[in-house]
């Protein structure tokens, strides 16, 4: 692993998968702002890379993914301050979703608030058995902000909902069945979960998979007339391409 800042760690493969693991965080992989600042900077980074084919965001430990914000520092702020650290972690949140290449967040042990909002930035969400999840922050006095939005989106307004105003954490299979994670892994198999997905994406192409992220994003926020005309330039602009061709000539070949 080299480190791209001392809070992103990066591991990148022959394939064109990197992996940016959530460093000096402690054992929880708590978001302070330093932290956040860092993983976003590292995230901009990779960004402009158009080699980088999928992108694993990962914690440092096996107890978390992201265990939330930063209670200690989050006790300390006033009016501004505090939407100066909010706007920071809406920042983090946005290079995930807006990442060119497909993300997939790693999720053993906890991830909590803030940390399940950076998820929820994520294309995929591949869960150990024992994860739990959580949106606690109503318990300790504030609302669930920013990319909590993608909740509903997600999982419906009645278990956004749940989740937001109980407070209540849920287990893994619970997560499953409400779409909050896409996959969950037996116990010890988190990582060849991971690497099965993974598998999935580079089969696919490189050009239309990131077409097809952007296009996502733009689904989410426009109407569904808009959607549809808009994707008409998408499709003929990955033509231009050359995996239409090869992939479709392979295609082909393996019919005959």
């Amino acid at each position: 692993m080299h480190m791209l800042n001392h809070h992103s760690g990066i591991d990148r493969d022959g394939r064109g998968v990197v992996t940016l693991t959530i460093c000096n965080a402690g054992s929880l992989n708590i978001l302070s702002s330093p932290v956040i600042n860092a993983v976003r900077e590292g995230l901009e980074q990779l960004a402009a890379d158009s080699d980088i084919r999928v992108l694993v965001l990962k914690g440092g430990s096996e107890k978390s993914l992201i265990g939330g914000a930063d209670i200690k520092e989050m006790a300390r702020l006033d009016q501004a301050s505090a939407e100066a650290f909010i706007t920071r972690l809406r920042d983090l949140c946005e290079a995930v979703r807006a990442f060119p290449a497909p993300v997939i967040a790693r999720m053993p042990g906890w991830s909590l608030g803030g940390g399940l909002e950076v998820a929820a930035a994520c294309d995929f969400r591949i869960a150990a058995r024992d994860a739990k999840f959580g949106m606690p922050e109503v318990r300790v006095g504030i609302p669930s902000v920013i990319h909590a939005a993608l909740l509903p989106r997600l999982i419906g307004w009645g278990r956004a909902r749940w989740l937001v105003m109980t407070a209540e954490n849920i287990d893994a299979a619970t997560a499953l069945a409400w779409g909050l994670v896409d996959k969950v892994a037996p116990e010890g198999e988190l990582d060849q979960v991971v690497e099965q997905t993974i598998e999935m994406l580079l089969a696919c192409g490189a050009q239309a998979l990131r077409a097809q992220k952007a296009l996502l994003r733009q689904w989410e926020e426009l109407p569904l007339k808009e959607s549809v005309d808009l994707s008409i330039g998408v499709f003929g602009k990955s033509i231009l391409t050359d995996e239409p061709k090869r992939l479709m000539q392979g295609f082909i070949d393996r019919k005959r």
